[in-house]
C-alpha cells in the first residue's frame, strides 16, 4: 500500500458519519437546495430519509438550518452565516487585501474580487463594487471554475505542470463557455501562456459578455495564496492594448502587489 492510501485510510478511521452526513446536508442546502421533498433529497444525499429528517431537525435546533416557511423547505440559518463570517474574516488575505481592492475599485471603475483555489475551484473571499449599476454578481462564497477564472488561472500559473496534472486528474471540467480550455493539454498550454505574462487577461470563458484581468497573490515564502482581479464588460478587455485597458492591467498588479507586500511577500 503506498502511502496516500495509507494516509487516506487514516483519515476515514477518523471520520465520524453522522458529521460527514450533516456537513453534505448544509452543503447541499447551502447549493440552493431547500429540500422540500425529503424522498428526493434523502436519494441525492444517500442519507436514509429517517436520518435526514432527524439531522435536519438537529440542524434547526442549533440555528444552522431555519424554515423557509409552512412546507416550503429550508435555508442555512444565521449560525451557519455566523461560523462562514468568522471563517473568512480569520484570514490574513482578507484583511490585507481590503485596502488594495478598494483602491483597485477607485483606479478601474469596475468589481474588485478576491478568492483562494479550493480544489479545481475558486471561492470567492471579498468583493469591492463601484458607485455605478455595473456591478458583479459574483458573491462572497460563490466558486468558480479554476481553469476558466481568472484568479483562478493566475494562481494556476504559479504551479508547475506535475501539480497542474495531480489537480485535474480524473475530474471534470464544466462549469465556463465553449471557449475555454477542454481538457488537461489546453490547460498546460493556456498555463503557460499565463505564466510567461506574469497576470491573466481574460474575456468570455465565464460569461461571454464579461472580461476580467486578474494577478497573484503571494505569502512571506512566495507561495501563491490567492489572486485578484477586476471584471466588467468584454469591450474593455477586447483590446488589451488601448489605454483603459493598460490602466486596468497596470491597477490590478499593483493592488496584487500591495497585498502580497501585506502578507510577508518582497519581490524576487
Amino acid at each position: 500500500m503506498n502511502h496516500s492510501n495509507q494516509d487516506n485510510n487514516v483519515k476515514n478511521s477518523y471520520s465520524v458519519p453522522p458529521v460527514d452526513r450533516a456537513i453534505r446536508l448544509l452543503r447541499y442546502i447551502g447549493e440552493g437546495n431547500k429540500c422540500r421533498n425529503l424522498a428526493k433529497a434523502s436519494k441525492q444525499l444517500s442519507i436514509n430519509r429517517t436520518t435526514l429528517i432527524r439531522l435536519i431537525h438537529s440542524l434547526l435546533d442549533n440555528g444552522m438550518l431555519e424554515e423557509i416557511g409552512e412546507d416550503e423547505g429550508y435555508r442555512l440559518g444565521i449560525e451557519t452565516i455566523t461560523l462562514a463570517s468568522q471563517a473568512i474574516q480569520s484570514r490574513n488575505i482578507v484583511r490585507v487585501s481590503l485596502q488594495p481592492l478598494q483602491e483597485l475599485v477607485k483606479k478601474s471603475n469596475m468589481s474588485a474580487h478576491l478568492g483562494i483555489l479550493d480544489d479545481i475551484e475558486v471561492v470567492y473571499l471579498s468583493r469591492e463594487t463601484p458607485k455605478t449599476h455595473l456591478v458583479s454578481n459574483m458573491h462572497i462564497g460563490s466558486r468558480l471554475p479554476a481553469y476558466a477564472s481568472s484568479i483562478g488561472r493566475v494562481i494556476i500559473s504559479e504551479l508547475n505542470e506535475t501539480e497542474v496534472k495531480n489537480m485535474f486528474k480524473n475530474k471534470e471540467l464544466k462549469g465556463a463557455t465553449d471557449i475555454a480550455p477542454k481538457n488537461i493539454e489546453e490547460i498546460l498550454s493556456q498555463r503557460k501562456i499565463d505564466s510567461e505574462r506574469g497576470y491573466v487577461w481574460s474575456f468570455g470563458m465565464i460569461e461571454e459578455n464579461i472580461g476580467s484581468c486578474a494577478a497573484t497573490i503571494f505569502n512571506y515564502d512566495g507561495i501563491p495564496v490567492g489572486g485578484l482581479n477586476v471584471s466588467g464588460p468584454k469591450d474593455v478587455f477586447v483590446n488589451e492594448t488601448s489605454k483603459e485597458a493598460i490602466i486596468v492591467k497596470e491597477a490590478v498588479l499593483e493592488a496584487a502587489r500591495k497585498a502580497s507586500e501585506a502578507m510577508g511577500f518582497r519581490s524576487r
